[in-house]
């Protein structure tokens, strides 16, 4: 009987196991088909650093690491090129120094406006940008 019971236990951790080791494989595949779009800042009229990227479900811009100068009335657009006439404006630059996160409007189309843009609008100069790829 007591041969029995240790078998039929390790039937089951086993067979648990096993199971898991599927569903973690499953969610292993579903992450690897998720496209990341993200881009390394890149000075322009001032030192920039940092990283962008989107979210998975293309409603965030995210700024990691991120660091620039401080100016007069910076702003965060997804642009065509730099310092474009063509983009969609995201707001104000929530600060010069850490991680930062903006909201993406529906329907914008981040195969063309690929480019972040950190512009001074007093200036009119790009203060760094990352190109999303």
């Amino acid at each position: 009987m007591r041969k029995v019971l240790i078998l039929s236990f390790l039937m089951v951790f086993f067979l648990n196991c096993s199971s898991s080791d599927g569903e973690m494989q499953a969610e292993q595949e579903e992450m690897e088909e998720v496209e990341v779009i993200l881009g390394d800042f890149v000075s322009g009229a001032h030192t920039t650093t940092g990283k962008a990227d989107v979210s998975p479900d293309l409603k965030t811009l995210n700024f990691t690491n991120f660091k620039t100068d401080n100016g007069p009335k910076l702003l965060v657009y997804l642009t065509t090129a730099v310092g474009s006439s063509d983009f969609v404006s995201l707001g104000d630059l929530k600060g010069v120094s850490g991680n930062y996160s903006y909201s993406i409007p529906a329907n914008t189309d981040l195969t063309k406006y690929k480019i972040v843009d950190i512009w001074c609008v007093d200036f009119s100069v790009s203060f760094g940008h990352a190109e999303l790829k």
